[in-house]
């Protein structure tokens, strides 16, 4: 696995390109960073989108958009419209071990309707939301708690966590919760997406690495599952 930090030239974009760019725009932006593997037809990578100001380099645009890229190949620079600093990404995990982490993650829920065959999948935090609403609560704060709350529930689930190869010691941080909708021929790419920060500890090793190399949850081709972590003393 190759883990690599992305950065657009601009000059190679028109300004409508640009502007999706600025955007924000998931679908976009798969598609932009496609051009990294011109080789392979099957997507090699995960990757999400920062800004360069957060990442403390200097010399740089603030605000323009900065990507991390997970993939099985190297990417292959395109000169003049994106530069990669690439380096093998082989984390050594061992049971026990606390880690802290990011992630950029699309929770749903399946659920049973009448007049479906099949379960409907829901975004987490809207079902969380529509359950208060039909409790009686009104109350914004209390609607945005129960909503993080899920979020949070829906990343500690017990058999999640034990199929990917961790547990979360302390409840992490939810937020940067945003609605994503875009068009596209053939129909519309809607989902949603929620930020998740904090510290895990690894239970299996070898299922944390599968975790982190073939990403956590939905929406994976559009800037979410890429599980980021570093080590941390306890």
């Amino acid at each position: 696995m190759y883990l690599s930090r992305v950065r657009v030239v601009t000059e190679g974009l028109d300004p409508h390109a640009l502007s999706k760019l600025l955007a924000g725009n998931a679908y976009g932006n798969h598609q932009l960073l496609w051009q990294l593997f011109p080789r392979h037809d099957e997507r090699p990578f995960l990757f999400r989108q920062e800004l360069e100001h957060e990442s403390g380099m200097e010399g740089v645009v603030r605000g323009m958009p900065l990507f991390y890229v997970l993939s099985s190949v190297a990417p292959f620079p395109v000169p003049g419209l994106l530069e990669c600093e690439s380096k093998p990404f082989e984390p050594k995990l061992k049971a026990g071990q606390h880690l802290a982490f990011r992630l950029r993650a699309n929770p749903v829920v399946a659920r049973r309707e009448e007049g479906w065959q099949r379960s409907r999948r829901h975004d987490v935090l809207m079902d969380a939301k529509k359950a208060a609403q039909e409790e009686g609560v009104e109350d914004r704060l209390v609607i945005q708690e129960r909503m993080e709350a899920a979020a949070q529930a829906w990343l500690g689930n017990e058999e999640r966590s034990r199929r990917l190869g961790y547990r979360l010691p302390v409840e992490p941080q939810a937020a940067g919760y945003r609605q994503h909708a875009y068009r596209r021929k053939g129909g519309e790419i809607r989902f949603s997406s929620i930020d998740f920060q904090g510290r895990l500890e690894v239970t299996d090793p070898e299922r944390l690495r599968c975790a982190l190399n073939e990403g956590i949850g939905r929406s994976r081709a559009f800037g979410c599952g890429m599980l980021m972590v570093k080590r941390v003393a306890l």
